[in-house]
Formats: structure tokens, sequence, C-alpha cells
């Protein structure tokens, strides 16, 4: 069992902590929650159904991490606006709000594409590869990086044309 966490760990770390980092922009507080992610893996490991993705397990540790500490800053974001999180403690109130009008938009906009594409991009927030993307879901790599790109440059088209100017 613990050389399991230890494989798992040295697998999968710096991909937590990159993915929480996009998320907060801090790397202290990523470091501290990728540390509590793989603290929450060492107790649940023997709840882990072994038909699941490991990756999908622990990156979900990780993305229920984060939402505890967004709680518990009193910040509610919900699961379509966290892609987009783009709050920052530096940030105005009216700022703030235009980031969430923003990160709403956005996923309206995703929500339009296929669910492939939807499913895609998801997964690239979420850390994955495109190789894996592409493994995951029966494309190659390449297909699932140019569905990727041309997903976001069409929201980021659409955005701009509606008076978006920081997309």
């Amino acid at each position: 069992m613990r050389r399991l966490l230890e494989e798992l760990f040295t697998a999968y770390y710096q991909d937590v902590y990159r993915y929480l980092y996009s998320l907060s922009r801090d790397a202290s507080l990523s470091e501290e929650l990728a540390a509590e992610t793989f603290l929450e893996v060492v107790k649940s490991v023997a709840l882990f159904r072994e038909e699941a993705d490991i990756r999908t397990w622990i990156f979900s540790i990780a993305r229920h991490r984060w939402f505890r500490h967004l709680r518990k800053k009193k910040n509610t974001a919900s699961l379509e606006e966290l892609p987009k999180e783009l709050l920052s403690p530096g940030k105005t109130l009216e700022e703030q709000c235009w980031d969430r009008v923003l990160a709403e938009r956005i996923m309206q906009l995703l929500d339009q594409e296929s669910e492939q594409t939807k499913t895609i991009v998801q997964m690239r927030l979420e850390g994955y590869s495109f190789r894996e993307i592409g493994v995951k879901l029966g494309i190659s790599e390449n297909s699932a990086r140019v569905a990727d790109f041309r997903a976001k440059q069409k929201i980021r088209d659409i955005l701009r044309k509606e008076g978006f100017t920081d997309v």
C-alpha cells in the first residue's frame, strides 16, 4: 500500500499542483491544497473503485479541496465558474462582478458546442494532456488539440464582438 501511495504521489503531484495553481494563481496555496489532496488520497485509497481512472479520481479530490477552500473564504463559485475563476484578492468589486459575468458568458458559449468539444475543453481545464484526451475519447491527439483551439478561438471571437476586451 505504501509503495502504491508513493507511486501515485510521484506520478501526479506536479500535475495536481499545476491544476490547483491554474485555479488559485497562488503558489503556497496550491502547495497546501495539493498536500491536502494527497492526504485525502491516503485516507480514501481503500474506497477507490478500480473501474475509474485513478488520475480522474485524484483530480476530483483536488477539485473538491478547491471548492472547500472557496467555501471557507466565503466565496461562492459554481462548477461553471470554476474553470474561469478570475476573481483575485486585488480586484475591485466592480472588476469581480465583471469577471463573473464573463465567466457565465464563457460557459453559455461553451454549452453551445458539441458534447465532445465541451468534454475536450473541460478535460484540458482539469489538466489532461491532448494525448490523454485523445485516448479517452477515441480520437487522435491532433483532433483533440484542434477542437480545443477552435472552440476557444470561437468563444474569444464572440466575446470580443460582444465587447469583452480582456479575452
